[in-house]
């Protein structure tokens, strides 16, 4: 975690942010990982810059996000959770303008949607954008860190989203769901069904294939949302993540795909199973896995000799090594708060 904090001292460009696409988004998830590193810390020179350029882009609707507004839902997100952590009195106001900003763009009653739409209670990258599971975990990864109530109702809505995401047709009623078991989750229930890890064929008919990052995604979101540990969908979602218990790739991704997102992977696998709160997890034969330990292993195993992290899979943004440094750290930090 040392050798990844300086690296990102070290590649902070002059205006405080640092490079890649969307900068905004890598910036803040640096500020964030660097702020929670020991010996770093908030107060930091670094951390304070990479703030300020963060909060620079905050408009007038109290959303922070890139001049083009691509990206509000995704920007705001990582960086309300980002302020969170800065852990000072001036930010108040700029905490709670972006909370309202995330509430009101989730897709619900202001935009014409009732609960019968598949876009109910998602988050896109933004308002006009289609929802998907991997925009809408992280809004509440930002909302939960916020402290927002677990009785608000941006929760339960984004429930309703949640679970039409999950290929369980007894609590999915969703088409492309019907008789499915898989218990995993795919990236979006809109127009049919989409997964990035394509079909799979099971008991001689097609499903949409779920797999190893949008599980951990759909399984955490579900417990912030507060849904029990009895709970059908989430005991569904956890022998999903028993059966396919690996940190070498995407868990059942299709092998030529199985590298992408990886560090996405990392950091939400981390966030899920500290919100899960078991020190071990079992896979598919009983085998009890210390998840923290397996995580540090395979993340040091990875680690550049400069401090950094990268993939070569480069798809979603995973060839910038200060977004993938960050997830790494912040995958760390969420295994050892």
């Amino acid at each position: 975690m040392r050798r990844g904090a300086e690296y990102l001292l070290a590649t902070q460009e002059q205006d405080g942010g640092w490079p890649g696409p969307s900068r905004l988004g890598i910036s803040a998830l640096c500020v964030k990982a660097l702020a929670q590193t020991r010996g770093i810390g908030p107060e930091h020179l670094a951390v304070r810059r990479g703030g300020d350029f963060v909060l620079r882009s905050q408009r007038d609707d109290g959303g922070i996000y890139s001049a083009d507004g691509l990206y509000k839902s995704y920007e705001t997100s990582v960086a309300l959770s980002m302020l969170i952590v800065l852990k000072t009195d001036r930010y108040k106001d700029h905490i709670a303008r972006a909370q309202q900003f995330l509430k009101d763009q989730q897709w619900d009653e202001g935009e014409g949607k009732s609960a019968d739409d598949e876009f109910y209670g998602g988050a896109g990258y933004g308002s006009s954008e289609r929802p998907d599971l991997s925009n809408t975990q992280i809004m509440l990864d930002a909302l939960h860190d916020s402290g927002l109530p677990k009785d608000d109702p941006a929760y339960q809505k984004a429930l309703v989203f949640i679970q039409r995401c999950q290929m369980l047709g007894e609590s999915n009623g969703l088409a492309f769901a019907k008789g499915s078991r898989q218990g995993g989750f795919i990236y979006s229930p809109v127009a049919g069904g989409e997964s990035k890890a394509g079909t799979i064929g099971i008991d001689g008919r097609p499903e949409l294939r779920c797999y190893g990052s949008m599980t951990y995604a759909g399984f955490k979101s579900m417990l912030y949302a507060g849904l029990t540990r009895d709970d059908p969908r989430v005991k569904a979602a956890l022998d999903w993540i028993g059966r396919y218990w690996t940190l070498e790739y995407n868990p059942n991704m299709p092998e030529k795909q199985s590298r992408q997102g990886l560090y996405y992977y990392y950091h939400t696998f981390a966030r899920a199973l500290a919100a899960w709160g078991e020190p071990t997890v079992k896979d598919r034969l009983g085998r009890a896995h210390d998840w923290r330990r397996e995580l540090v292993d395979k993340l040091a195993s990875l680690q550049k000799p400069d401090g950094s992290w990268t993939n070569d899979a480069d798809r979603w943004m995973e060839g910038a090594p200060a977004l993938t440094t960050a997830y790494a750290l912040l995958a760390l930090q969420a295994a050892f708060p």
